[in-house]
């Protein structure tokens, strides 16, 4: 009964993240193409930066945007900052109750650090806090004057730390916790500079003093970064469903493709959309088509893929089944926390490892996402094998 009330409690948790995500990222990419459509028009009053015409839903609407601030508080004014708090703290509970709870299984791996769940949940939780201190700090440095050298600076820096996951983690939490540092840094921005900075302005107006624009040009800037890293966010959180990404032993690579895959993409839609013509807009899908195509051909690289000599039967890779995968993957499985069958796949018959032989050459070959934590030692030779009777047929 336990089990099942920690999954429900990870699906309400999960179903809360996704919706809260929805909406962060709707109005993050709605107010970056208001910012780009603005418009300057004739006989427009001092102040006004630009101004903006749509129709929705059967409505007109228009839309201003004050170069600093109106002279004069609204009555009614709304915030956009819940919307980032709620998808931060549902998705760092989903990953408490996923991660921590289950911590011996999927966020620790022996064969890469064997940590107790103690040790490896405050070094889970610490990095998140780590990266945004440091992300914050080269923000406030002298080189925050040049925006593109912080933005090249910070991928390098997210590039060494999936690699330094990568040395602690299973592959799986280690790729999971490279978004997780993204997503903190996006919240936090919210948090702690956005948020803040528009409240200093709303305090000068209500105090009839003359805001410093200086606030808005930081804020800006960082809802800026939160834009480029949106897209790179949510494919390294969709990711654990894949595991030739998380699982591939150069997985850094993947992370710093699909940084810069993400980037490129975003950049063709704020540029289309604030009016760009030409050569500024003609480059980005090529480059983004020839991204896909190369991550695509790298994943399916294995470097580290053992030789197999001679024939692999169908009873020595159902041998190797029993031995590592059937103690979870079974109608009654007997591995600890695990009431059924993980995804309902049962792997008990050289029938059932038959019809589920591509889930088991991701899972278990292509990449050593299962056994989860790898409790039973499964091995690189062991795997190659399985591998070679699955790429031969499975033949009896």
């Amino acid at each position: 009964m336990g089990g099942v009330l920690i999954d429900w409690l990870g699906l309400i948790l999960r179903w809360a993240h996704i919706v809260a995500a929805i909406s962060w990222i709707g109005s993050s990419f709605y107010f970056m193409w208001l910012d780009a459509t603005l418009r300057r028009r004739e006989g427009m009053e001092p102040g006004i930066k630009g101004e903006n015409w749509t129709v929705h839903g059967g409505g007109f609407y228009h839309t201003r945007k004050y170069m600093v601030a109106p002279e004069a508080m609204p009555d009614d004014l709304h915030w956009f900052k819940w919307e980032s708090y709620s998808t931060w703290m549902t998705g760092f509970g989903l990953m408490a109750v996923t991660y921590y709870w289950g911590a011996s299984s999927l966020l620790i791996d022996p064969t890469v650090a064997d940590l107790a769940p103690w040790q490896a949940v405050i070094l889970s939780v610490a990095s998140l806090a780590a990266g945004w201190v440091v992300y914050d700090r080269l923000c406030r440095s002298r080189l925050s004057a040049r925006p593109v050298l912080v933005f090249g600076l910070l991928f390098a820096a997210l590039v060494a730390l999936a690699w330094a996951y990568g040395q602690v983690f299973s592959a799986r939490a280690a790729f999971l916790h490279v978004g997780a540092v993204i997503a903190t840094i996006m919240s936090a921005n919210v948090f702690l500079v956005i948020i803040p900075n528009q409240q200093i302005v709303v305090a000068d107006l209500k105090g009839r003093r003359v805001p410093d624009p200086a606030y808005g040009a930081i804020a800006k800037l960082r809802s800026t970064h939160n834009n480029y890293l949106t897209l790179p966010v949510v494919f390294l959180m969709i990711s654990n469903h894949y595991p030739f990404t998380f699982g591939h032993p150069h997985a850094p690579a993947i992370v710093a493709g699909v940084l810069v895959l993400g980037a490129v993409v975003r950049d063709w839609f704020n540029r289309y959309e604030a009016g760009a013509t030409g050569a500024a807009i003609r480059w980005q899908w090529p480059v983004a088509g020839l991204l896909v195509v190369g991550l695509a051909a790298f994943s399916a690289w294995r470097p580290d893929r053992v030789a197999v000599e001679g024939a692999v039967t169908g009873a020595e890779a159902m041998a190797i089944a029993q031995s590592h995968c059937t103690a979870c993957h079974a109608s009654r499985p007997i591995a600890e926390g695990f009431d059924e069958a993980p995804a309902g796949i049962t792997l008990e018959t050289l029938g059932d490892l038959r019809r589920h032989a591509a889930k088991v050459r991701a899972q278990a070959v292509l990449s050593e996402a299962m056994p989860l934590g790898n409790p039973t030692g499964m091995t690189a030779a062991e795997r190659g094998r399985l591998g070679a009777w699955i790429e031969a047929g499975t033949p009896d």
